[in-house]
């Protein structure tokens, strides 16, 4: 019995302690468990954590100071103070310091390349090196006075640059680098722009036109265009009107001069003539609206003149012969060495000196035409030369049996004097076919702002 009962007891505690493993098993299963769910939910965090990182940039990270430093600053910064410059603002500067160490030396009468050269200090063995680049260089050696030279010195005062001009298109440049001279020639930028031009002429053409802005040269222009069909001395009247199209050049950012008249309306005795400049590379001349030369065979006076003193007269009494004697011509009064040109196209078929006529030079033509100049004080052309429309043949003087400067100009046809003033001139053959085409394709814009400037004047003439 006592045996029996011990293995009971001993049976009791087995069970009890296989209990508590039991429940201890189950109490690490449970942990691993919450082990495992907290792993998880961790991964689940870093995971949502790295990908809301990989869609926006990292805040910047704080700077790390090592010390405290107490900074001051100043109220305003230094006048020295020298902030960064680009690249553009550096050449600007550069040009302008360039520029600032130019001499500008413009040539005065009886001045010479080497006593320029002198007076900037530099050695004349550097112009002579100069003068024998090449052929453009030579040619420094005949300056003229109002000539302008550019020169530019290095830190030592010696030469270092010359620009010179050597027309008004191109400039002359010689540089030294690294001791040796380099001519080269450069282009100068020149640029136009369209202007107008208008006037009202009260007394004359030269008035009006100045009261309008024009130079002397655009007026010439302006009298040429329509020299042959009106004559400024004698048929201008008070009211007449001009309106005008053309060019203002500019080099190197300032002036230079008016170029072309590019169209031009002329209103006189209330006959409205009108020309435009036409340039086919062919010819270069000024039509009018319907393709016809505004220039004849021969000009209707073949110079500027102040005002007729004799006209075309078969039975005038000779101011100084003090006899009847056909006058077969017209005297032009016009200051002494006023230019006299070619009446139209031909060969000089005399140029002499005569006790009667002075200076004088005769012109054949075409179709049996004749022009005759008399009373020059000098001559500028030779016997047998050929001549062009325009051309200065002499200049107005009073040689011969003159009582003062003038120029007696004859019309011969075919051997019978003609009076110049009223002989129907030959005209020259207007444009045709492709050119014509070509003229009035371009010619159109230009009489259309004539048209525009032509109203706007009437109107405020009426206002």
């Amino acid at each position: 019995m006592p045996r029996k009962a011990r293995s009971n007891n001993d049976m009791e505690s087995t069970g009890f302690i296989q209990a508590i493993r039991h429940r201890v098993a189950d109490e690490n299963h449970w942990l691993t468990r919450q082990k495992l769910a907290v792993f998880g939910m961790t991964l689940v965090t870093i995971g949502l954590l790295m990908g809301v990182y990989e869609l926006s940039d990292p805040p910047p990270e704080p700077p790390v100071f090592s010390e405290v430093v107490a900074i001051s600053l100043p109220q305003h910064l230094p006048v020295t103070a020298k902030f960064p410059t680009s690249p553009d603002e550096e050449e600007q500067q550069d040009r302008q310091a360039m520029e600032d160490q130019r001499q500008t030396v413009t040539v005065r009468s009886g001045q010479t390349l080497e006593v320029i050269f002198r007076q900037q200090g530099f050695n004349v063995t550097v112009m002579h090196d100069i003068l024998a680049l090449n052929k453009e260089t030579r040619g420094l050696t005949k300056i003229r006075p109002g000539d302008v030279f550019e020169f530019w010195k290095d830190s030592n005062g010696k030469f270092r640059r010359m620009r010179y001009a050597l027309d008004e298109a191109r400039y002359l440049l010689v540089s030294k680098e690294s001791a040796e001279l380099r001519a080269e020639i450069l282009d100068r930028e020149i640029f136009s722009e369209i202007a107008e031009a208008e006037g009202v002429i009260q007394s004359s053409l030269f008035m009006a036109a100045k009261s309008a802005g024009l130079s002397d040269t655009m007026i010439m222009k302006l009298a040429n265009i329509f020299g042959w069909d009106i004559d400024f001395v004698l048929d201008i009247r008070e009211g007449d009107r001009f309106m005008l199209v053309y060019e203002k050049l500019y080099r190197d950012g300032e002036f230079l001069r008016d170029g072309n008249i590019l169209a031009a309306t002329f209103i006189n005795q209330g006959e409205r003539y009108q020309a435009v400049y036409f340039n086919d590379g062919e010819t270069a001349d000024y039509y009018a609206p319907d393709g016809r030369n505004m220039r004849k065979a021969f000009l209707r006076a073949p110079l500027n003149f102040a005002y007729i003193s004799s006209s075309f007269n078969p039975r005038r009494m000779h101011p100084v012969l003090k006899r009847v004697r056909p006058h077969n011509g017209i005297d032009y009064y016009a200051p002494k060495g006023t230019p006299v040109y070619a009446a139209g196209d031909g060969t000089v078929s005399r140029s002499e000196y005569s006790r009667t006529n002075g200076h004088h030079v005769y012109i054949k033509h075409a179709n049996g035409i004749e022009t005759k100049y008399l009373h020059f004080s000098s001559r500028k052309v030779k016997q047998g030369q050929r001549v062009k429309q325009g051309q200065t043949i002499g200049l107005v003087g009073s040689t011969g049996l003159a009582t003062g400067p003038h120029l007696h100009y004859e019309f011969v046809v075919n051997g019978v004097h003609r009076n110049p003033r009223t002989i129907p001139l030959p005209k020259v053959e207007p444009l045709q076919g492709q050119r014509l085409i070509a003229f009035q394709a371009q010619s159109g814009p230009m009489l259309t702002q004539l048209s525009r400037m032509e109203s706007a004047s009437m109107y405020a003439s009426r206002e």
